[in-house]
């Protein structure tokens, strides 16, 4: 990670101007001394998407007499955030939840998160690489504690690739050609399908071609959600979805799994933590997949996609034991086996911290993969991210009106929507906007 460190250190200290409000204490205290005094465990809450949370819970409330946790699973992607912050709003917000990092900023400003610094800060600064800190830690505070990184992946079917005599594309022009050949074969079968669902992906392909869908200059921010490489990025997927070379299929719905499922898609846009998911949405197809670098413009990039952090919400009464919790999560050797040992929802997320890495690749089972070593691969990609991305004070309203505007009308829409979005944000949540 050592080419992104001070990129992404950098980039976290002018947003610390742009954010201003981070400086001051916007987020909630913890508000509790864990009080224990009645004999009974406190008991937390605990609301997230994520894969593996399940068995996670159920180690942790075995070998742990003074706390316990309630596990409770929420939607991902703008869903999920909406339910937490009408939450907060409402007071009765759990007390521990999976935080994006590009929703970190956001929850923060907002005041949606308690300031961790005294409960975790020197975890995050002894644990975790300083490139992953920083999007964690803004004006000397600790907001979340990180769990993975999220480099993208390409995963395709190996069987159904050598029938169509298709090579793994290395370019995003060889995946448009090999696109047209597979369409061209069979008319029923596509090499992928681009959702328009998901403007977490579109961020991340962005991200990958050079773009920057936020950054600062000195206290104000200069949003660009549609800069040059982001409208070359949604240029490329509307022609490709305009000449019929790649479905769009609704992102994680049954249509898409079923397209996957019975050969009609041969490949898909993911990220390290999706050969988790792929054991359960695809059971009898085991060995037949496997993961390679997303092909780029010419030059290997990557983006991120995705990757979780943990945080405490406000109006939470147990700061403490959420923290105690959530540091067994991401820095235990038997946190980390708890994730990948669920069966029911296995997780392939890549632990930020490389300790965890170690370990979660020594536990991760690589028979779906063919033996392939998904944990080497992924690491690898991590060191290919793009440097310089910031996210953004409102980038749920943003991700909201990509998708939406996307839907209607195609992707180049979509980033001129969510750049809009971005700007009247900016101003209306009174933070200042670059001329």
């Amino acid at each position: 990670m050592s080419r992104t460190s001070r990129s992404f250190r950098t980039a976290a200290v002018a947003t610390l101007a742009a954010l201003g409000m981070l400086a001051t204490a916007c987020g909630g205290d913890g508000g509790s001394t864990d009080s224990k005094s009645d004999g009974k465990p406190v008991t937390i809450n605990y609301w997230t998407w994520t894969l593996g949370a399940k068995s996670t819970v159920e180690a942790f409330n075995r070998t742990h007499k003074d706390i316990k946790v309630k596990f409770t699973e929420i939607p991902s992607s703008t869903e999920g955030y909406s339910k937490l912050s009408n939450a907060v709003k409402a007071g009765n917000a759990p007390d521990v939840a999976t935080i994006e990092y590009q929703m970190v900023p956001e929850f923060a400003s907002q005041g949606n998160l308690i300031d961790l610094t005294k409960y975790a800060g020197e975890t995050v600064k002894s644990k975790f690489p300083a490139s992953v800190q920083s999007l964690v830690t803004f004006g000397g505070k600790t907001w979340t504690v990180p769990y993975d990184v999220a480099p993208q992946l390409y995963y395709y079917r190996t069987d159904l690739f050598k029938k169509y005599g298709i090579e793994v594309p290395k370019t995003w022009d060889e995946f448009k050609a090999a696109a047209a050949k597979v369409k061209k074969k069979d008319k029923n079968v596509r090499l992928a399908s681009m959702p328009k669902s998901d403007p977490a992906l579109l961020a991340a392909l962005s991200w990958q071609a050079g773009g920057k869908w936020f950054a600062t200059e000195g206290d104000a921010w200069k949003p660009g959600v549609n800069d040059a490489p982001s409208k070359k990025v949604a240029a490329y997927w509307d022609g490709l979805i305009k000449d019929d070379l790649v479905q769009s299929f609704t992102a994680y719905s049954p249509e898409e799994t079923k397209a996957r499922t019975s050969g009609k898609t041969l490949s898909f846009l993911g990220a390290s933590w999706s050969a988790g998911g792929m054991k359960t949405a695809m059971p009898d197809l085991s060995g037949k997949w496997a993961a390679a670098p997303m092909p780029n413009w010419g030059t290997a990039a990557g983006g991120n996609y995705g990757g979780t952090s943990y945080g405490v919400l406000k109006g939470s009464k147990h700061a403490e034991a959420a923290t105690e919790f959530i540091k067994w999560l991401t820095t235990n050797k038997a946190g980390v086996e708890a994730r990948l040992a669920d069966l029911e929802s296995p997780s392939s997320a890549l632990p930020a911290n490389s300790e965890m890495r170690e370990v979660a690749a020594a536990k991760f089972d690589t028979s779906y993969l063919n033996g392939q070593d998904l944990y080497q691969l992924a690491s690898a990609q991590v060191d290919t991210i793009v440097p310089g991305w910031t996210w953004g004070p409102n980038q749920m309203d943003v991700y909201t009106a990509v998708q939406d505007a996307t839907a209607k009308s195609g992707f180049a829409a979509g980033v001129d929507a969510g750049q809009q979005k971005a700007e009247t944000g900016i101003t209306e949540r009174g933070l200042k906007l670059a001329k």
